[in-house]
């Protein structure tokens, strides 16, 4: 218990993925089931665990009931905001109204996701800290928006001080959506910065998060559901580069989350529909994928997929339907399981390998950090058995 009487009181409930399967079908779509994680499991577990976070408007009525609600749907990451989801006139508001539902979820012990508040200013993190008294065990973090080298130090000075008045260890989730990390001329500069300021705070940055709706906004930019953030050429950019600086894998990196996608129905297309009929055909779904084509998820699931190739893990999401989405196609294939553990258990020398399915190269050392993130991600997400694809995962996750 800290000075003021506020304990740090542990949260009851473990988080798990796909835990709103049923016990039949978690049987029949794993090899290996996702571990149950606790808030002590650790940053590079629980980074990679947040999968798609979902977004919701602090304001919102019903928030706690929305909370719980989508945790026993499987969502696993929740963040209420505070900014941009909210008028100017709406902030004193949209801020009881949160109070009131942490209050609500402590009293009520409901099982819980990771909880996280997007705020629009430093000062705003103590004082929720202090309103909400013993239910700020509810909160894991806070989300810091736009920011920068120069920002960001406020932001985490205030953090420092609601760890000393609730008792507790919050995580921070910075937001990279600033012109100055944007623009050319100085990106390179912004970027180094940032990086010295993130590593003096590693132990509680959870994740770098890239909001790419504000960074399109400083060129006048809008993808259309034909297109990815990665047809974005300007803010694609920034992604390599953002990846590159803050997020390799040689331990000095940081988790990146995948920015959010802005659509959850039909529009106009210009394009055909991403997805192929014959793996939904092969697995007995041709009707999801008519669900999925015309919600414009078909975009999305192309996202997700450049996404991981391009070492971002996770995405900021909007809609529920998204976070299966997102989640299912963070689940590993049995095949790719298999490829990775045969690398991690070749040892540290170097030297190569036929994979088991004799169908690709497993080359030891330069594999070996991908392996790693594989089987980790495997312990989050699960392992499918074998057979098992995204499409059977995603038809069990999604309401009929």
């Amino acid at each position: 218990m800290c000075h003021n009487g506020v304990a740090h009181d542990m949260r009851w409930e473990p988080v798990r993925h796909f835990r709103h399967l049923s016990a039949s079908d978690t049987k029949a779509l794993f090899e290996r089931p996702p571990e149950q994680l606790h808030r002590d499991s650790g940053p590079e577990l629980l980074s990679v665990a947040l999968g798609a976070t979902l977004y919701m408007p602090a304001d919102r009525p019903s928030l706690a009931a929305d909370i719980a609600k989508q945790a026993a749907a499987g969502v696993t990451s929740v963040v209420a905001c505070l900014e941009d989801a909210i008028a100017d006139e709406q902030v004193s508001y949209a801020e009881d109204n949160l109070v009131d539902a942490l209050r609500i979820l402590h009293d009520e012990r409901t099982d819980m996701p990771l909880l996280f508040v997007r705020v629009r200013a430093p000062e705003q993190i103590p004082a929720l800290v202090r309103r909400l008294g013993p239910s700020v065990a509810m909160l894991d973090g806070f989300v810091l928006p736009k920011f920068t080298a120069d920002s960001g130090t406020g932001y985490l000075r205030a953090l420092d001080e609601a760890d000393r008045i609730a008792g507790t260890a919050l995580k921070a989730m910075p937001v990279i959506e600033s012109g100055a990390v944007l623009y050319a001329e100085t990106r390179v500069h912004e970027l180094t910065r940032l990086r010295a300021v993130l590593h003096r705070d590693r132990h509680r940055i959870l994740a770098v998060r890239i909001g790419a709706t504000d960074l399109c906004a400083l060129y006048g930019l809008r993808r259309s559901p034909d297109l990815s953030i990665y047809d974005i050429k300007v803010v694609a950019d920034l992604i390599a580069d953002v990846v590159n600086v803050l997020g390799r894998a040689d331990g000095t990196g940081f988790t990146v989350s995948g920015p959010v996608w802005e659509y959850f129905s039909g529009h106009e297309r210009i394009f055909k529909p991403q997805l192929r009929r014959s793996p939904f055909d092969e697995h007995n779904e041709p009707e999801l994928r008519g669900r999925l084509v015309s919600r414009a998820i078909d975009g999305l699931i192309r996202e997700v997929q450049l996404d991981q190739a391009n070492g971002l893990t996770g995405k900021t999401t909007i809609h529920p339907t998204h976070v299966s989405v997102v989640n299912a196609l963070s689940v590993v294939s049995s095949e790719e399981h298999r490829d990775a553990t045969d690398v991690l258990n070749a040892g540290r020398g170097s030297g190569v390998m036929a994979s088991g399915r004799r169908n690709k190269m497993n080359e030891i050392r330069p594999h070996t950090a991908w392996a790693r993130r594989t089987v980790q991600r495997g312990r989050v997400f699960g392992v499918a058995a074998e057979d098992v694809s995204f499409v059977d995962v995603l038809a069990a996750s999604l309401p009929r």
